[in-house]
């Protein structure tokens, strides 16, 4: 008899604590699914998928805005390994768009410095990504560093707009094994002020527009990336905190470009 109540107690608390284990698992599923959610924003109709950053829906000057920084916890920086370590995955992605390949991309923003900054090199790093593959494995990128976009030394100056494709073209690739200037650029921009870039992509060929400006600040004359098509992104890197609105996508058709100008010899 009594080994029998023995049983029946032993029974009793072994399906409590399998209550409790089930218990605990429901609520962690629960935890996961709420930060799985928290991986999407909306603004306005548009809605976009965080890669390697923060982000929040804020009221930010009147607007609401996409407010990312660089998740160094999901993806650490490393000072003493820059070409590793930047111009990675980090990123917001628009939803619903994975084949653009032609046409318009243009973005209203806003870069701002960390206080405290975690880089001293920050120079509000900011900008887009574009034809990102489905798997994240490749990508182009035009961006700007606005804290050098009206220095008083042209050298800073012509670091104000960069091109890079990923993964085999980064910025310190570029700049050792091309002539300089041939993937970087000025453009007249700064902190803390709203910036809008327009990005015109044809082909192997993107020019880029700052503020509205009947021309164009920066042309890369040919992207080195080997996918053609795929997402477009809003893009901070190391120290930056970055506000976006407005986005606008239009795809188009590729369109022969047209030889303008010649090479002056001695000029």
């Amino acid at each position: 008899m009594y080994t029998m109540y023995a049983i029946f107690v032993e029974t009793l608390q072994m399906m409590k604590s399998i209550k409790q284990v089930a218990s605990i698992i429901l609520i962690q599923l629960f935890l996961l699914s709420s930060v799985l959610a928290q991986t999407k924003l909306t603004l306005g109709k548009q809605v976009f998928e965080l890669h390697n950053v923060t982000g929040s829906i804020i009221k930010f000057q009147g607007k609401n805005v996409l407010k990312i920084e660089r998740d160094l916890n999901a993806l650490p920086f490393d000072v003493n390994r820059l070409e590793a370590t930047v111009d990675e995955k980090h990123y917001a992605k628009l939803v619903g768009l994975d084949d653009f390949e032609n046409g318009t991309i243009e973005i209203k923003m806003y870069s701002q410095i960390q206080d405290p900054s975690p880089f001293a090199g920050a120079a509000g790093f900011i900008g887009l990504y574009y034809r990102i593959a489905a798997n994240d494995s490749a990508f182009e990128s035009i961006y700007l560093r606005p804290k050098v976009g009206r220095a008083s030394n042209q050298i800073f100056r012509n670091h104000a707009v960069q091109y890079f494709s990923y993964p085999h073209a980064k910025f310190e690739t570029l700049r050792k094994n091309y002539p300089p200037g041939s993937y970087e650029g000025s453009a007249p921009v700064a902190l803390n002020e709203w910036i809008t870039m327009r990005i015109e992509v044809n082909g192997e060929s993107a020019e880029m527009f700052v503020n509205n400006m009947k021309y164009s600040s920066f042309i890369v004359d040919k992207m080195l990336g080997k996918v053609k098509k795929g997402g477009v992104g809003l893009y901070v890197d190391i120290a930056t905190i970055g506000y976006f609105k407005d986005l606008k996508v239009i795809k188009r058709a590729y369109k022969a470009p047209v030889k303008k100008e010649e090479k002056q010899d001695g000029i």
